[in-house]
């Protein structure tokens, strides 16, 4: 038994990470994923399937699909796996949830790829909360907005949708950057600020995107 004069021996130390800890440490190369459903006025059910990178905001949609087998979704994962081979992207885990829509070839093809699912927690969303927020965002700005006639109609909105978050739009978790252009320097000339924005719409007025005039 430890005595007053000798003292209470220091706590030990964590031995284990914090999620929080688990997030930030290989951000660099920490991807998640996660479906979302939207339906169309037809009535038909579409699964759309995205993810997106931590570190950059960057994200890839991969497709949308009725029927989200376990061959349409390894095939999907494969297309993911070449194009973060492609720009030399080395995940070393990426999050998902315990959907049944993920088969276990998802993790069998992750795995082939030096790549470990990590799963989310049961009714934690805040565990893949960059994700959440994301589907969040996309279903604001995208699907309760706009009548998607079809698949094909919905696929070409989501590409254009992807490109505009990827390219255009500032995202306060990276400084208000853009995942795929650099800030541009500041203004200082009270000339240019006098005329600094010139809007082009997209998908019909459904997005802004805004310039430097000439």
């Amino acid at each position: 038994m430890t005595t007053p004069e000798a003292g209470i021996d220091p706590a030990p130390e964590r031995t284990s990470s914090t999620w929080a800890d688990f997030l930030r440490s290989p951000a660099d190369a920490l991807p998640a994923c996660d479906f979302f459903e939207t339906v169309t006025l037809t009535g038909a059910r579409l699964y759309v399937f995205a993810v997106i990178e931590h570190a950059s905001r960057r994200i890839r949609i991969l497709g949308a699909t009725a029927h989200p087998t376990a061959s349409w979704v390894a095939q999907a994962t494969k297309n993911l796996v070449m194009d973060l081979e492609d720009v030399n992207c080395r995940a070393r885990f990426l999050i998902r949830d315990r959907d049944g829509k993920f088969p276990a070839l998802f993790d069998a093809v992750l795995a082939d790829a030096g790549i470990e699912a990590v799963l989310r927690g049961v009714r934690m969303p805040r565990m893949n909360a960059v994700m959440e927020r994301w589907v969040q965002t996309c279903r604001r700005e995208l699907p309760d907005r706009a009548l998607i006639w079809d698949q094909r109609h919905l696929l070409h909105a989501l590409r254009e949708f992807e490109r505009f978050y990827n390219v255009h739009r500032p995202h306060q978790g990276i400084a208000n950057a853009h995942p795929l252009n650099p800030l541009p320097p500041p203004i200082a000339d009270p000339d240019q600020i006098a005329r600094l924005e010139v809007r082009r719409d997209r998908l019909g007025g459904l997005l802004h995107e805004y310039e430097h005039a000439a």
